[in-house]
């Protein structure tokens, strides 16, 4: 792909600064056999995410329903870019853990009480960078 490109392909290392750019996705679990969406913030540590939670359905459909997906984006006037994380969330229990993540530059964005701290480990992440413009010409497509 060159860079005129509407839409190139991002590597894991650029998809991952991205990632650490924003602080705020969007994390999808499943429960009961339906897909459930959170918007989340979160920090990037040592190529894992790491959010912080109550009790509830997130931190349940996160921890026991196996894997989870995620996705942040941005974007400008003229560009966009979205990276999606697949993987695996767990729930911090072990002191080094959590203390580990206490040193990450992680608080809550509303005032409740958050004391659980989540990681989700990746088993993919993909990444893609969009140039917004107008529509091709269909006919030149179908040649």
């Amino acid at each position: 792909m060159s860079a005129d490109d509407p839409v190139i392909v991002l590597s894991e290392d650029e998809s991952w600064s991205l990632l650490s750019s924003v602080s705020l996705g969007r994390l999808v679990t499943i429960l009961g056999g339906q897909p459930e969406i959170f918007p989340i913030n979160f920090v990037t540590q040592r190529r894992t995410l790491l959010f912080r939670t109550a009790q509830g359905t997130k931190l349940y459909s996160a921890v026991m329903g196996g894997q989870v997906a995620f996705e942040a984006d941005d974007h400008t006037a003229a560009e966009g870019w979205s990276v999606i994380l697949k993987g695996r969330a767990h729930l911090l229990s072990a002191n080094d853990d959590i203390l580990d993540a206490e040193e990450a530059p992680l608080l809550p964005w509303i005032a409740t009480v958050k004391p659980h701290f989540v990681r989700v480990i990746a088993a993919e992440v993909t990444g893609r960078r969009f140039k917004f413009g107008p529509e091709q010409n269909r006919e030149s497509t179908f040649a």
